[in-house]
């Protein structure tokens, strides 16, 4: 039917035209990256410890991991727990929660720097915790939980209120309707947030810049300094020495995300499924 319509026949052409022309620059920075990067792998790069000769990646990638775990096992509990408590506890009309939500998307557009020299400032100088991985991980977890809150809250209010009425009706108490009912029938848009949020991470710079700093080796502990894959790749690139070091390193950072998602997708399925 929409054949017949001139302006509907126009509109799906630019719909198509947008989509094909988002797919075709995806498509064409993955190839670029891998071309440029694959070449110029080599076993150097792998090595535990860094080195002015081999441009190891290895400690970063070691700490990239660490940098993602300890910030979502700090976030997510709070960004999920808040919406829980938005969507489920807080009474209808209740003043409190527009603005909530007005601040949290305001959170959300403040640009990574801000937060660094925040995290810079409140850690690194007040708190004396110096340049460390514990700076970052805070400052990364304050930085993703708005986006994990926004998405959480979104999916949670997209269950139908027939799941929590039915539930009710079984003689299900409302902290058990959560945990069993609402919870898994959002679990992929939570997962969903969950991942532009590892998103986030993985390519953070300048907040990190500010708090974790760039040393190259391994931390001791989470007090100690250290670099993600997305700082070593651009202190390697502002160097200006290690060029094709930094290609290398943006193919392992992209292979990194993409393992990621894949797992966060898997696990979506597998509780959407039970």
């Amino acid at each position: 039917m929409y054949k017949k319509h001139p302006k509907a026949v126009a509109l799906r052409i630019l719909v198509t035209t947008a989509a094909a022309l988002t797919v075709l620059v995806l498509f064409s920075l993955v190839f670029y990256i891998l071309i440029k990067g694959i070449p110029n792998l080599k076993p150097s790069l792998f090595e535990w410890k860094y080195t002015s000769k081999n441009a190891s990646m290895m400690p970063a990638i070691i700490n990239t991991i660490t940098m993602v775990l300890m910030t979502l096992l700090i976030a997510v509990p709070f960004g999920i727990g808040s919406a829980i408590y938005l969507t489920e506890y807080a009474k209808r009309g209740n003043k409190v929660v527009p603005v909530i939500r007005m601040t949290t998307e305001t959170l959300s557009g403040i640009p990574s720097i801000v937060y660094g020299l925040f995290g810079y400032m409140a850690f690194v100088r007040w708190l004396d915790w110096g340049y460390s991985l514990m700076a970052g991980i805070i400052t990364l977890a304050i930085m993703i939980l708005p986006l994990i809150m926004r998405t959480t809250e979104e999916a949670l209010l997209a269950v139908p209120d027939s799941y929590r009425e039915g539930s009710y009706g079984l003689g299900a108490g409302r902290l058990r309707t959560i945990f069993r009912v609402v919870l898994p029938s959002a679990m992929p848009g939570i997962l969903s947030g969950v991942i532009l949020g590892v998103g986030r991470i993985v390519g953070e710079t300048a907040a990190l810049i500010y708090t974790a700093g760039s040393v190259t080796g391994v931390p001791n502990s989470l007090m100690s300094g250290g670099r993600t894959l997305a700082v070593h790749m651009y202190a390697l690139l502002s160097e200006g020495l290690y060029t094709d070091e930094a290609y290398a390193t943006a193919v392992v950072l992209l292979v990194l995300v993409f393992i990621i998602n894949r797992l966060s997708a898997y696990v979506a399925n597998k509780i959407q499924n039970r």
